[in-house]
């Protein structure tokens, strides 16, 4: 039977947990934007599949080591969904990687950039969860924002289809994991997902004479910073706040990425135009809208965290927001929870 916390003092802890992920996909999202330039040296020295495949190796070995028990977390049902989700993942990369042989990188960002509108909207169409008016007033600053920061022109091809299929590959994953993490662990779930994009990236890198081990020390660098740093750590920790926060939140958190890498350019040497800067701004204020509509929700609404026994499930301090999207599980609602397309992560 699973209960609920209704006690005075679950609200206030609920809004600190949630308070918390936020920031935490923030110092998440700002890893993903800093990979950028390493990944850029290192596909210069490898192909982009066998780099895809050595960094989700990396982060897979590096899960392992940490917990050599983690996968018996699972049922055969957990790991099935784990897989699901890390072909979803899979399809990301792939797709986005095709995608750039076909368009620029600027309007590669921009398009991936879409899972900001995919997740909303399969969170409503296909989950039929009401968002709230703030959710979508949010999407379309983020949207705004994004185009003046990445678009200097833009044309509809085969290269900005395939990166729309990675976009909705990634709103994919995103929704999924939030429904799926629910009772089970969410670290052996990122391993089941790290172990099959490795499998798959490998398979794609094939063809390129399966070029996956990195050739000299600048590769390596690049391979276990994105794969310690960004894959394993982030997406463990992308993970967690989607138990505590809606898919919506994590969303709009995530289109921060682009701003970040645009002021990592800018350290760099780059230049930041009045545009961009006015896009840079728009993301900022969407996420601050989005923030705003986070009310905490009255403990009669109260989500459930999730354990590793749900049939003795008790709600735990940190359970997920309200954002007005309940899940139906037990009966009880909870609000679904959210990954840039890591041209970088």
């Amino acid at each position: 039977m699973t209960a609920v916390d209704t006690t005075p003092e679950a609200a206030p802890r609920r809004l600190r947990g949630a308070s918390l992920a936020v920031l935490v996909m923030v110092a998440v999202t700002a890893s993903w934007a800093s990979t950028f330039v390493v990944i850029q040296d290192s596909v210069a020295r490898m192909p982009v599949t066998g780099f895809n495949a050595a960094r989700f190796a990396v982060a897979a070995a590096v899960l392992v080591l940490l917990r050599p028990r983690a996968l018996l977390a699972l049922d055969r049902g957990g790991v099935l969904r784990g897989v699901l989700l890390g072909l979803a993942l899979a399809g990301t990369y792939l797709l986005q990687t095709w995608g750039l042989q076909y368009t620029s990188t600027t309007v590669s960002a921009f398009v991936t950039g879409m899972f900001v509108v995919f997740t909303p909207l399969i969170t409503a169409v296909v989950l039929r969860r009401r968002l709230p008016i703030g959710a979508w007033m949010a999407m379309v600053l983020a949207v705004a924002g994004l185009g003046l920061l990445t678009l200097r022109g833009f044309s509809v091809g085969f290269g900005e289809l395939l990166t729309l299929g990675c976009a909705l590959c990634l709103a994919v994953q995103i929704v999924g994991t939030g429904e799926w993490v629910v009772g089970r662990d969410p670290y052996a779930l990122v391993l089941v997902q790290m172990i099959t994009v490795t499998v798959v990236c490998g398979i794609a890198a094939a063809p390129s004479g399966f070029a996956v081990v990195p050739p000299d020390t600048g590769a390596w660098l690049g391979v276990l910073y994105t794969g310690v740093v960004a894959t394993a750590l982030g997406i463990v920790l992308q993970t967690w706040c989607q138990i505590r926060i809606s898919a919506t939140r994590i969303a709009i958190v995530m289109t921060l990425e682009p701003v970040f890498a645009a002021l990592i350019g800018r350290l760099i040497g780059e230049e930041l135009t009045a545009l961009q800067l006015v896009g840079a701004a728009l993301v900022l204020v969407s996420m601050f809208v989005v923030e705003l509509g986070a009310a905490p929700a009255p403990p009669q609404n109260a989500g459930l965290a999730p354990t590793t026994d749900p049939q003795h499930a008790t709600a735990q301090p940190g359970a997920p927001d309200s954002d007005s999207e309940p899940t139906a599980r037990d009966g009880l609602p909870r609000p679904p929870p959210l990954q840039t397309v890591r041209t970088g992560e």
